[in-house]
């Protein structure tokens, strides 16, 4: 594990070596000029799902994180953004399609209420989420829904006041968990379990269908800002982890 984080400016040459994570974190609020260098990188059906969304805001932030995926991904490889083809698994984990595939680069985005993450590194699996704390959300009841119970007794023990953060803490290390696995919705968030709240280290504490889990994931908290929780899971120790902002 790391501590604290700290979002910095990347160098010029930036590199991604292996056995090397690099995590993004982007403000998706971008302005009109920024908004239409973003746009400029985009395929007709990325262009057409982001202009599928009804509120201003959402359609900006769609482009936004698509965009600078496609803007990440082309420093990297050395490509155009726009020429990159992506495609996905059966739940819809993208990956590199192609001859760029060769390369070994994985990739993993989430976004939420204006901010994002991006996570990218070499021949391993990685999964990252990033959510608003949102109190109204973070229930008792929607934690007796969808954790198992012993996530859910672990919530109610908490005194109200932490409960929130606690809440969004599990929430995201079970989102980053499967989309590291690429199962999406098909896994229940009740059939594994995580550690969480106060003086828990992250971790996945088990998991029905894979006993070695807690080996094979390892879990970094990456606070992105005041009122979100971020989280990266990757498979396999022995990783160096770097935080960089966008712009």
């Amino acid at each position: 594990m790391f501590s604290p984080i700290c979002w910095q400016t990347p160098p010029a040459d930036l590199r991604l070596e292996a056995g090397e994570v690099h995590v993004w974190l982007g403000a998706l609020d971008v302005p009109p000029e920024r908004l239409i260098e973003l746009r400029a990188v985009l395929h007709p059906d990325e262009l057409a799902r982001a202009d599928r969304f009804l509120q201003a805001h959402h359609r900006v932030h769609s482009a936004a994180t698509r965009g600078y995926l496609r803007m990440l991904l082309g420093g990297y490889l050395g490509v155009a953004p726009q020429s990159i083809e992506l495609e996905f698994n059966p739940f819809g984990k993208p990956s590199l399609a192609g001859a760029l595939a060769a390369g070994g680069l994985r990739f993993n985005v989430s976004h939420s209420h204006g901010l994002a993450l991006f996570a990218f590194t070499r021949g391993r699996e990685l999964g990252v989420d990033i959510e608003k704390i949102r109190p109204d959300f973070a229930t008792t009841e929607i934690a007796g829904r969808f954790f198992s119970a012993a996530e859910s007794a672990r919530l109610c023990s908490l005194a109200p006041e932490q409960q929130p953060r606690a809440f969004f803490e599990c929430w995201t290390r079970k989102e980053a968990y499967i989309k590291a696995r690429g199962d999406g919705l098909s896994r229940r968030l009740d059939t594994f379990e995580v550690a969480f709240g106060p003086g828990a280290a992250p971790a996945i504490l088990a998991a029905g269908d894979e006993p070695e889990a807690a080996v094979r994931w390892v879990v970094y908290d990456l606070p992105p800002a005041d009122g979100y929780c971020g989280v990266l899971i990757v498979e396999g120790p022995g990783v160096a982890v770097a935080c960089w902002k966008l712009d």
